[in-house]
């Protein structure tokens, strides 16, 4: 693994449980640690957090968050005195102009000397227009030509960089991943199938349209096993749902860890009718196809043609004809599986992850 012999600092607004194990990988290339300061997630936000990390070290700061909705900002007081305490080589910062916090370190980083890379999904201004708040192209042209360098989480959030104005040459790729490259082999799957097995693994979210999933089902002929692995505040509402319209639906509420193992391993294919969802990485490590709805372009890199489909957001029609397409061929089916798992072990995975961060940072520094 590439290293980066100095000392890093690296903010974020919260620690999420999914994200602890890239910090502690991109602590142990850092040859004079890593420490991170986080805050907390409003009540409402329903984040699981984590304060318990292997090789990072860990500052609990305080988030201060005004506001809502499109007008939402946050500050966190003790950033300065965190990174006086700590000081870095270098710092990380999440790129979001929400952060009320983020110019003041900026400035105390580069008056002694020392660079500073904003890390963020890209800058797509239409998503932050609201009435009387414009976050315009100026506004964010301007707050990210404070950073020394932008890591971006997918190709597309690097081109809208690049659309502000920003140097191409200090823009970085850094797929966005949660999970390990796969250590196990893929497994065979039989090209023969009598009864597809579709799987969903996600929190149950109205967002998640898991709903759309269960009516796009029973459109479907023959009837396929359906298994949804998730809890949440929907899931009473989609019990009904299935009772009505499903009822071969499987909802076998929350598993975790090696419980969703056989799960993954029975399942063709995997759907992820709505937004978010951690999980797709994790089925590709197995070897599964996937179909999900187009979000923020993490996914753009991640699936591709050869491994799965990307549908618009809240389509019911074209989830129910994209399901048709997938299941009507089992040998591509498999092929396309098998391109899934390559993708996750050779290109997209908390290691690849690393190394692109360790590179940006070495070359900042010169070391």
């Amino acid at each position: 693994m590439t290293r980066f012999p100095g000392r890093l600092a690296l903010q974020q607004r919260v620690l999420p449980n999914y994200r602890a194990p890239f910090f502690d990988l991109l602590a142990s290339a850092c040859d004079g640690g890593l420490s991170l300061f986080t805050g907390s997630p409003r009540p409402v936000e329903g984040i699981a957090t984590t304060s318990k990390l292997q090789i990072a070290k860990y500052h609990l700061g305080k988030n201060i968050h005004l506001f809502s909705g499109s007008l939402y900002l946050c500050y966190q007081p003790g950033l300065i005195d965190w990174l006086r305490n700590w000081n870095p080589d270098a710092l990380i910062v999440e790129a979001n102009p929400r952060y009320l916090s983020t110019p003041a370190a900026v400035r105390w980083m580069h008056g002694h000397g020392k660079p500073v890379i904003g890390w963020g999904l890209g800058a797509p201004t239409s998503r932050f227009v609201s009435a009387g708040t414009p976050l315009s192209a100026m506004i964010w042209s301007s707050f990210l030509k404070q950073f020394d360098a932008l890591i971006a989480y997918s190709q597309r959030g690097a081109d809208e960089y690049a659309a502000l104005g920003f140097p191409c040459e200090k823009i970085f790729v850094a797929h966005n991943s949660v999970s390990a490259p796969p250590s196990a082999a893929l497994d065979r799957r039989p090209e023969t199938v009598d009864r597809f097995t579709i799987l969903f693994v996600g929190r149950l979210q109205a967002r998640k349209r898991v709903d759309h999933l269960l009516r796009a089902c029973a459109q479907l002929e023959p009837k396929p096993r359906l298994v949804i692995v998730g809890d949440g505040p929907e899931r009473e509402k989609l019990q009904a749902l299935a009772r009505e319209i499903y009822p071969e639906a499987e909802l076998l509420g929350a598993r975790h860890g090696a419980e969703l193992q056989p799960y993954f391993a029975e399942a063709d294919l995997f759907v992820l009718p709505g937004t978010g969802g951690l999980a797709i990485q994790e089925a590709m490590s197995y070897g599964l196809p996937v179909i999900v709805a187009q979000g923020d372009g993490t996914q753009d890199d991640l699936v591709r043609r050869e491994n799965g489909w990307q549908i618009p957001p809240d389509d019911f029609e074209a989830l129910v004809s994209t399901m048709k397409e997938a299941l009507a061929d089992p040998v591509r089916l498999r092929r396309m599986g098998a391109e899934s798992y390559r993708i996750v072990k050779e290109e997209i995975n908390i290691e690849r992850m690393v190394e692109t961060f360790v590179t940006a940072l070495n070359r900042l520094t010169g070391k």
